[in-house]
């Protein structure tokens, strides 16, 4: 702290500390008031102020920015003069203020405030660091040209760059700062910054004494942060950063806690270095006894019984004492999910119960525990609020809310509500938080959703060159559409949106062939239970095209309608995680001189009626785009009428047009996904499929809605009603015969790492062992013959894109066509959830 001070008849005062100090003869003043007493406080009238020593800042401006205003009063020493020199101070523009009392005219006083302008920083060198360093320091550190040059500045600058290479392993990092004034520019000084990081330090050994129960090689083990030097471990680097050795300590005796060693403690720790610039950990501890659980008593519940409680506890007399697991079990493991006491007591509705367990006895090595509960009352849900919702309507969240006005409280239903709402696909799963809002007078809770809207709409829009002719598409899919709102102009913006329904137009269309379609689902039908209506149409053709002339001949044609209509209805039982959907499914093919492989005729008529039921349970999230928990199941059939039952004719006989005329098969498939969250954010997903599609027993099975097995499992440009099943590492349909499987397997195992899940853009990456095959006929059926593979993928989720693929498989069994040539390296791209 620089020294302040003040002159009158040259009377120097320490205003910051209002001690007396010597004063000297001025001319202006009498001798009588040569002397001024500062143990007593007196006021004046400021007469003027004046600033030297400025250089770049004009007096006017310090002036103003002290506080201080002529003609005003002022008490010596006082509070106003302390504040003026604390405002220029903290200015960070001065490294040395002081005031002088230039004159005393009666009641009034003159100062002067002589200040030490700071130089500004001109240029900023950095040496001994590569260029990228360099930079990356240059955008870290407030050491910036045009800064003022203050020595907080540079003492942070030195420690940050020490902290930061100290961090990396690089334990003897030396930073050198030096200034030089520069003298072709007023009060402006260069800056160079040498950085000396030395070698990174490595672990040589660490070594532990005092351990008995556990060996040496576990409790490296227990150590996550801090390993030796091994020239096989390329995963994690050797490198010492205290404060990562410090937790790791902690979590050593974390551990020996969690397995009965209650006493365990660190004695103490110590470094050496080794000739070679390694370092030696010294670990020195005690491990106590080995503990057990004696007792267990319940006080105070009435809810539920003494047995309940025990098996929600999971812990008997005479486990090995674990004080973090009993901890979890009682008051939880920090998840949303977790299975405790506490959480129980919750869900039924007690908010404002305490559960807490107590040591009550220690026993030589066995520990009593006394489990304290008070219970409470009830808590009933009061209010229930949704903030953040700019674009969607108010009754589109609420009516996926479990959690409603008059409802019992319950944690439970706080997080299916989470689930709920970003399953929407509106929101940014990430971003939707409840805040509970207690009210013990009134045994009441107030529950407000905030969430954060996203786009949920998408358009494909492109255009290309191929085979001599230009194709285009427009695609639209909104998927937060408002059908009320179609005649609302205030509604759109760009488009009516906000219910929650979902309309997708797709337009294709080249020299050759076009395809149209619409689909439209109301998931809320009627607005009071989750039914779910949809429909959609499209319509396709084809024209005749010759390639090699690049002429089209519009009367040979294959002309496609399709149409479906379906329900979906969300069940009670057996839990509210499944639904019903049926559907019915109509598609005409009409051939004029115009061959479609799968029917074999050139002309004619095909029609296929047929009726989809699946009963599914889908508990998989909370974000539909990178679920972290829950599972998929599926069990579907798909069926025609069976025609040919009621007809007397010899299919073997008669021709393609007319046994052909009405198709008909049965289709039974299942499918199951389960999602796991090995550790934060990270995923494991395993998956089963198999499929089975027959006939009725007169007619052979139907050439459509067959199984297509290998690559990408895009359906592309097909009208048959084919199954294409992924499986990366091998080609496209590769793995089923030529007109395609009435069989197929599939399983899947998947790591998952997120790279980021922003709402803007999701990106993960994934490590992924895949296996299946597809068989004609159940009779050739081998669920162990399986075509396998390996790989990486990476996916990639916008908004306005949807979801985005990229995967590299390797195949290690051959394919069909090719006996004795494994697959190989195959590279996949995909669009939407097809893996």
């Amino acid at each position: 702290m620089n020294r302040i001070k003040s002159s009158i008849l040259v009377v120097a005062l320490v205003v910051f500390f209002g001690y007396v100090v010597q004063a000297q003869e001025v001319e202006d003043i009498k001798p009588q008031d040569s002397i001024i007493n500062l143990t007593k406080a007196k006021k004046y009238i400021l007469g003027g102020v004046t600033v030297k020593g400025n250089q770049k800042f004009g007096e006017e401006s310090i002036k103003s920015f002290s506080g201080l205003v002529e003609g005003a009063e002022i008490k010596i020493p006082g509070d106003k003069l302390s504040s003026a020199i604390k405002k220029l101070w903290e200015s960070n523009l001065f490294s040395n203020v002081d005031v002088y009392a230039v004159k005393i005219d009666k009641d009034a006083i003159y100062l002067e405030f002589e200040v030490q302008e700071l130089t500004k920083i001109g240029t900023v060198t950095f040496r001994g660091l590569k260029k990228s360093k360099i930079a990356d320091l240059q955008k870290e550190t407030a050491l910036k040209k045009g800064a003022m040059l203050t020595e907080n500045l540079i003492t942070t600058t030195k420690n940050y760059i020490k902290k930061k290479y100290t961090e990396k392993g690089y334990l003897k990092t030396k930073v050198n700062i030096q200034t030089k004034l520069d003298t072709a520019t007023n009060n402006t000084s260069s800056v160079i910054v040498n950085v000396d990081r030395g070698t990174r330090v490595k672990i040589k050994n660490i070594r532990f004494e005092g351990n008995q129960a556990l060996k040496d090689s576990k409790l490296r083990k227990y150590l996550k942060k801090t390993k030796e030097k091994r020239f096989w471990r390329f995963w994690k680097r050797s490198k010492y950063v205290q404060d990562n050795y410090e937790g790791d300590l902690d979590k050593l005796i974390t551990k020996y806690q969690e397995k009965g060693y209650r006493d365990a403690q660190i004695i103490s720790d110590s470094i050496s270095w080794n000739n070679d610039k390694t370092i030696n950990l010294d670990i020195k501890l005690t491990e106590g006894k080995k503990y057990q659980f004696g007792q267990i008593k319940f006080l105070g519940n009435t809810v539920f019984s003494d047995e309940q409680l025990s098996r929600f506890l999971g812990i008997n007399e005479g486990d090995t004492y674990n004080g973090k697991l009993l901890s979890e079990r009682v008051n939880g493991d920090g998840t949303p999910d977790s299975q405790d006491i506490a959480n129980t007591y919750f869900n039924r509705g007690y908010m404002f119960s305490n559960v807490t367990p107590v040591e009550t006895a220690v026993k030589d090595n066995v520990i009593d525990i006394e489990i304290r509960i008070h219970e409470d009352e009830q808590a009933i849900v009061k209010n229930v609020t949704v903030v953040g919702n700019d674009k969607t309507n108010d009754h589109v969240i609420y009516r996926e809310l479990r959690t409603k006005p008059g409802d019992l409280f319950s944690k439970e239903a706080i997080i299916r509500s989470i689930r709920e709402i970003s399953q929407l696909g509106f929101f940014d799963p990430e971003a939707v938080m409840p805040d509970v809002k207690q009210n013990y007078a009134e045994k009441t809770v107030d529950i407000e959703y905030s969430v954060a809207e996203k786009g949920s709409s998408q358009i494909e829009l492109q255009g290309g060159y191929g085979g001599g002719a230009f194709i285009g598409t427009l695609g639209l899919s909104f998927s937060n559409f408002s059908v009320r709102n179609l005649f609302n102009k205030k509604a759109y913006k760009p488009i009516p949106m906000g219910d929650g329904q979902r309309m997708s137009l797709r337009l294709q269309a080249s020299k050759y062939s076009s395809t149209y379609s619409l689909s439209f689902t109301e998931p809320w039908l009627g607005g009071k239970k989750p039914k779910a209506l949809s429909f959609s149409i499209y319509n396709s053709k084809q024209y005749r095209y010759n390639f090699t002339t690049r002429d089209v001949d519009k009367s040979q044609k294959l002309d496609i309608l399709g149409a479906s209509i379906g329900v979906n209805q969300r069940l009670n039982w057996p839990d509210d995680y499944f639904t019903l959907s049926t559907s019915i499914n109509y598609q005409s093919y009409t051939l004029k001189n115009y061959r479609f492989p799968t029917l074999n005729f050139d002309n004619g008529k095909s029609n296929n009626l047929s009726v989809a039921v699946n009963f599914s349970r889908s508990s998989q999230g909370p974000s539909p785009i990178y679920p972290l928990k829950g599972s998929q199941f599926n069990i579907g059939l798909k069926l025609t009428p069976p025609f040919s039952l009621f007809e007397d004719k010899d299919y073997e006989n008669i021709s393609n047009e007319e046994k052909y005329k009405w198709l008909e098969f049965w289709k039974v498939s299942f499918s199951g996904k389960w999602y796991n969250e090995i550790t934060k954010k990270v995923v494991l997903v395993t998956s089963a499929e198999i499929g089975l599609l027959g006939d009725y027993g007169k007619k052979e099975v139907s050439p459509f809605e067959r199984f297509y097995v290998g690559g990408d499992g895009l359906q592309g440009q097909q009208f048959d009603g084919r199954q294409s099943i992924g499986l990366r590492g091998y080609p496209n349909s590769s793995l089923s015969p030529g007109g395609g499987g009435t069989v197929y397997d599939k399983f899947t195992l998947e790591m998952r790492y997120p790279i980021t899940l922003k709402p803007n853009a999701s990106i993960y990456v994934l490590g992924f062992l895949e296996g299946g095959n597809s068989y004609e006929g159940l009779v050739k059926f081998d669920p162990f013959n399986l075509k396998r593979s390996a790989g990486l993928g990476l996916r990639l989720f916008m908004p306005s894109f949807g979801l985005l693929g990229i995967d590299f498989g390797y195949g290690f069994d051959d394919v069909p066509t090719a006996p004795g040539t494994k697959a190989g390296w195959q590279t996949h791209f995909t669009i939407g959830q097809q893996f």
